[in-house]
């Protein structure tokens, strides 16, 4: 194995040699020889830094480059210069794997000087898809350090978030694994905006169609699981692995036949059968993962299992389960049943907190259950409700003692009219008979009185 000291040499290495190979591609035609000794050389250290392992990482975290996990310092201005060329090209990570080529490095570093020289064109349009390389264009994390009281801000880091999702599973289904230094990132993008905001970032999660299901789902899924832990006083690193196990719960899924997976209607018995075997296939995924924590593949073999024993894998029961999968398996009910998709109407939440409810903790720990609805609310932030007084409001925050009277914006009068001056009222504080709206009748569809929600919040 080598040695710290020598990884970092390696690393500096490398990146000075992708310094000098970038520079002469902007210098010079991609058939000069200066090009190719420099490429060259490059493919030489990439094959070193690599060695035994299946892929080497380049990104850019604040002001420095890192190698895999060797952070770079800017030593020289050449180095910097190729730092801020890539940030300026929407470049934050390169993923190069083992069986790259000459050829294929010759296409990167050319292409990446190319985009620079053409910076007003959408970058998407001027990068090839390359075999054996990875390109991250996206960065999330530097927007989650703006003002996540920013509505803007929040919705659009989601996106972002929600597209690397796609990514990853797209790269699952290719490579056979996800890139776990592009699951941690996205992770700690997550777990800052549920530090900072989270109240926002739940009413969020509920602003989704089944058109990109699968991959909103991945994020929902690790957004509720890190609010529920986050609840419960765990932070730092071992929140941060709870979250990345909710995000990779169902990454089986991408061994379960299309026809299966994206099949408009109920499934029959034996397709069932077919996607049941995901959990399977993501505990092996995850465990084949180099860097993976080991409760990732643990969550993803468990999350459907239950405590009465009706979950599967078939046959298989645990007299308990661990705090993370019982945590993931909440998140994921949760977000499934409100999800509206082709085959399936979304459940109203006091329908799916009913079902979480059921059997009195047979099937789902009673006690999270309670602190998850604590939590949610029957009515989460975010959601458009009915009142008593028939007027029209946005949940802004849950009351734990009485999940019916959370505190809510009044933007809808009884009549139907928008209100030019919306008012907040505790529903909780309400006495009966009184002036203001006491209690909530039901929710409502926003989009039936043109509302945006989250602008409301």
């Amino acid at each position: 194995m080598i040695d710290h000291n020598r990884r970092v040499q390696l690393a500096d290495e490398l990146l000075r040699r992708f310094a000098s190979a970038f520079r002469g591609a902007q210098l010079y035609a991609p058939t000069h020889p200066l090009v190719s000794r420099n490429t060259v050389a490059l493919t030489e250290v990439i094959g070193l830094v690599i060695g035994k392992q299946r892929s080497i990482t380049l990104g850019i975290v604040g002001d420095e480059f890192v190698v895999g996990d060797v952070p770079v310092p800017k030593a020289s201005g050449t180095m910097t210069d190729l730092l801020r060329r890539l940030r300026r090209a929407g470049v934050e990570r390169i993923v190069i794997d083992r069986d790259v080529g000459h050829e294929e490095i010759t296409s990167l570093v050319t292409a990446l000087a190319s985009v620079d020289r053409k910076l007003d064109a959408p970058v998407d349009t001027l990068l090839p898809d390359f075999e054996h390389i990875e390109i991250g264009r996206i960065q999330v994390e530097q927007r989650v350090d703006t003002s996540l009281a920013d509505m803007a801000s929040i919705r659009a880091m989601y996106g972002d978030v929600t597209k690397l999702a796609e990514r990853l599973w797209d790269q699952s289904a290719k490579e056979g694994r996800p890139d776990p230094g592009a699951a941690r990132g996205m992770v700690d993008t997550l777990a800052q905006a549920v530090a900072q905001n989270r109240t926002a970032l739940i009413a969020l999660t509920a602003l989704k169609n089944y058109d990109n299901y699968t991959f909103t789902h991945m994020v929902n899924v690790s957004i509720l699981t890190m609010a529920q832990a986050r609840a419960l006083g765990i932070d730092g690193p071992l929140l941060r692995e709870f979250g990345l196990a909710g995000l990779m719960h169902d990454i089986g899924k991408v061994r379960t036949p299309p026809e299966i997976l994206n099949k408009p209607a109920k499934l029959t018995d034996d397709e069932f059968e077919i996607m049941k075997r995901h959990v399977v296939d993501g505990a092996e995924i995850l465990r084949r993962t180099p860097e993976m924590p080991p409760i990732s593949p643990i969550v993803a073999f468990e999350h459907h299992l239950r405590r009465d024993g009706t979950g599967y894998p078939n046959g298989v029961k645990r007299d308990t389960l661990n705090l993370c999968t019982i945590l993931c398996s909440i998140s994921d009910v949760y977000d499934a049943m409100r999800s509206q998709r082709k085959y399936q109407k979304a459940h109203p939440s006091d329908r799916v907190r009913a079902v979480l409810e059921a059997n009195d903790g047979e099937q789902f720990d009673k006690h999270l259950v309670r602190r998850f609805v604590q939590l949610i609310g029957i009515y989460p932030p975010g959601n458009i409700v009915k009142l008593n007084t028939n007027e029209i409001g946005v949940v802004l925050r849950v009351y734990a003692p009485d999940p019916h009277r959370p505190r809510v914006r009044v933007v809808v009068d009884g009549a139907g009219q928008s209100l030019e001056r919306h008012y907040e009222v505790n529903l909780w504080e309400s006495t009966p008979g009184g002036q203001w709206p006491e209690t909530v009748i039901a929710p409502v569809d926003p989009a039936g009185f043109h509302l945006d929600p989250l602008t409301l919040l």
